[in-house]
């Protein structure tokens, strides 16, 4: 039985690849999860129109990843924060500190995609990559001083 897959399917594909499956892998697995269509003409013009729109759709989000990266990549985050000694701060700063400062400055973002591996707990300048797109990660600048 030929199946063309809707998503990616682990050992056998890809989305939007035709792949040939045991009659019943097909019928009591694939279909009824809806993760394959039958291998007809008009599934095939189906498949052929949501990898286009697919396809569209990534080239946006990419587009608009770039030129927030664009803005990102000039801002500068100041952070003040009381110390004790060997200017170690009381608290820290975390994701969702600077996400909060960035969206101060007119640049609303999750705080989840603020790649910061643990929080800030010294003062200095630091470089904080952000997660928008795969191939877009700007670093913004973090400056942490004695308050």
């Amino acid at each position: 039985m030929d199946v063309i897959l809707r998503q990616d399917v682990a050992d056998l594909g890809r989305a939007g690849e035709i792949v040939t499956v045991k009659e019943g892998y097909g019928r009591n697995y694939l279909l009824p999860r809806g993760l394959a269509y039958a291998a007809s003409a008009g599934n095939k013009a189906r498949i052929a129109a949501e990898a286009k729109r697919r396809v569209h759709v990534a080239a946006s989000e990419k587009t608009a990843a770039e030129q927030l990266a664009a803005a990102l990549a000039t801002a500068d985050l100041t952070f003040t924060a009381k110390v004790g000694e060997g200017d170690r701060l009381f608290g820290s700063i975390t994701s969702a500190d600077i996400a909060a400062k960035l969206a101060e400055l007119g640049h609303p973002i999750d705080k989840r995609i603020v790649d910061l591996p643990e929080p800030i707990k010294l003062i200095g300048v630091y470089k904080v990559p952000i997660r928008l797109h795969h191939d877009v990660r700007p670093e913004v600048r973090v400056w942490v001083v004695k308050g």
